[in-house]
C-alpha cells in the first residue's frame, strides 16, 4: 500500500481555527509534565494528553478516549512523534487526522502580524503576535521608516515585513529588560544599521552599547515626525519605561496588560519594586488620556484576545474592569503583587543573562530556554 500523504496544518493555521472559534480537539502525546507546563488552549479546543511512550505498542489507549465523527490534531515537541501516532491512528479507520507542522516549537515561535491602528499622519501600528507564548511586539511604519518594540529573536519576520512594504527599519526598542522571552532587538538593530534602545536602568550589567531610552528624549519616524515619547514608568523593572506614540496608543511593555499586572519579581525585587509599580499605575498612568489605545507586550489569557487576532483596548476601559488596578490601599497591592503569584518563566535567569549579553547560548539552547508560557502577569 502507498503511504498516506499526512495532513500538516501550520501554527498559523490552528491559531485562526481558534480565533473563528471552529471546534478542535488535540491529541497531545508530549511527556505529562511538558502538557501540564504549556499547551494549546482556547475556548473552542478540548485537549487530551497521552504520551508517545504509551503508545509505541498499541494506539488502544487513544482510540478509546477520541471522538470518531471530529478532525483531530496531533501535537508533539517537533512534529515526528505526532506524525507515527497520526498514521497509526488512520489505520485504525479515523481518517481526518492531522498533524501540527512542526510540532510546539513551531507554535511557540510563529509570528502573525495585524494591523492595530493608523497614524494622524500616515502610517500604522502593525502588532505581531507570537500567540504560542502570548509575546506582543509592534512595528511603526512611517514615510518609509519603521521603529521596533519589543522584538522577539525570530527577527526575520520583521525584517521580510518591512522589505515587502519598501520600510527602513531606523530605531529598535526594548521596553524593559526581559526575563522571559529572549530579546531580538540587538541583534536586529545591528544587522539593519538600526539605533538600539534600552532603558538605563536595566542596562547597568550589560556587557554592550545602546542609546538610553529616557523620558528627556524623543525618537521621530519618518518625514511627517511621528512622535514616540518614553514615559519612565517602573514596577516590572526598575528601568520599564512605556511608549506614547502618536498621542494615540500606549506601548505599556509589561507593566499593564488588558486583563492582568506586570510581576515585579523576576529580578529578585518583588519587596522593592512593589511601590514602584503601585506609584507607575495609580498615579503616572491615570495621568495620561483614557482615550489611548493600550499595546502590551504580553497576554497571558486566551480571551484577551480580540477576534482580529490582536491584543488592544482602550486605556479607560481597562482601568474600570482590570481587578489588578482595583486595589488602592498600598499594603493590599504590595500583598497582591509579591504573595501566592504564579510559578516564574522557565529559565528565566538565563534569559535574562542572555539578554544582557553575558551568555551567548546557541540556537538550539535559545529555543529550549523560551519553551512554555511567558508568566509575566498578576492577576487581580
Amino acid at each position: 500500500m502507498a503511504p498516506t500523504t499526512m495532513t500538516r496544518v501550520s501554527p498559523t493555521e490552528v491559531f485562526e481555527q481558534i480565533l473563528r472559534g471552529d471546534a478542535l480537539f488535540i491529541l497531545d502525546v508530549r511527556n505529562e509534565e511538558e502538557y501540564a507546563d504549556w499547551r494549546i488552549e482556547g475556548p473552542s479546543v478540548t485537549s487530551i494528553n497521552i504520551p508517545y511512550f504509551d503508545l509505541l505498542d498499541g494506539i488502544q489507549p487513544a482510540l478509546q478516549q477520541l471522538p470518531n465523527n471530529r478532525p483531530i490534531l496531533v501535537v508533539c515537541a517537533k512534529e515526528g512523534s505526532s506524525v507515527f501516532v497520526a498514521e497509526q491512528l488512520r489505520e485504525a479507520g479515523l481518517t481526518d487526522v492531522s498533524v501540527l507542522a512542526g510540532g510546539m516549537k513551531a507554535w511557540s515561535e510563529a509570528l502573525r502580524p495585524v494591523k492595530v491602528g493608523d497614524l494622524s499622519s500616515g502610517g500604522e501600528v502593525i502588532q505581531f503576535v507570537r500567540f504560542g507564548k502570548g509575546c506582543l511586539s509592534y512595528l511603526i511604519a512611517s514615510d518609509g521608516e519603521a521603529v521596533i518594540v519589543d522584538a522577539v529573536r525570530t527577527t526575520d519576520a520583521y525584517e521580510q515585513f518591512a522589505a515587502e512594504r519598501g520600510l527602513r527599519i531606523r530605531h529598535v526598542i526594548d521596553t524593559h529588560l526581559h526575563a522571559d522571552h529572549i530579546s531580538g532587538g540587538r541583534a536586529l538593530a545591528e544587522h539593519t544599521g538600526a539605533t538600539y534602545w534600552l532603558p538605563p536602568k536595566d542596562a547597568g550589567d550589560v556587557t554592550f552599547a545602546y542609546e538610553p531610552l529616557v523620558a528627556e528624549r524623543e525618537i521621530t519616524v519618518g518625514k511627517t515626525t511621528v512622535r514616540i515619547v518614553p514615559v519612565y514608568s517602573p514596577g516590572h523593572t526598575i528601568g520599564s519605561t512605556s511608549l506614547v506614540v502618536d498621542g494615540r496608543y500606549l506601548l505599556s511593555g509589561d507593566i499593564l496588560f488588558v486583563k492582568s499586572i506586570g510581576r515585579p519579581d523576576l529580578a529578585g525585587k518583588a519587596a522593592d519594586w512593589a511601590g514602584d509599580l503601585h506609584q507607575t499605575l495609580y498615579d503616572t498612568y491615570p495621568e495620561l488620556s483614557s482615550q489611548l489605545l493600550l499595546l502590551p507586550a504580553h497576554y497571558g489569557d486566551p480571551d484577551e484576545v480580540n477576534p482580529d487576532g490582536s491584543v488592544a483596548a482602550r486605556l479607560g476601559d481597562v482601568y474600570e474592569h482590570n481587578g489588578g488596578l482595583q486595589v488602592e490601599d498600598a499594603e493590599a497591592f504590595r500583598r497582591l503583587v509579591t504573595e501566592n503569584l504564579p510559578p516564574q518563566p522557565n529559565a528565566y535567569r538565563e534569559i535574562r543573562l542572555t539578554n544582557m549579553g553575558k551568555m551567548t547560548p546557541d540556537e538550539d539552547e535559545q529555543r529550549e530556554m523560551e519553551i512554555g508560557p511567558n508568566r509575566c502577569a498578576v492577576h487581580g
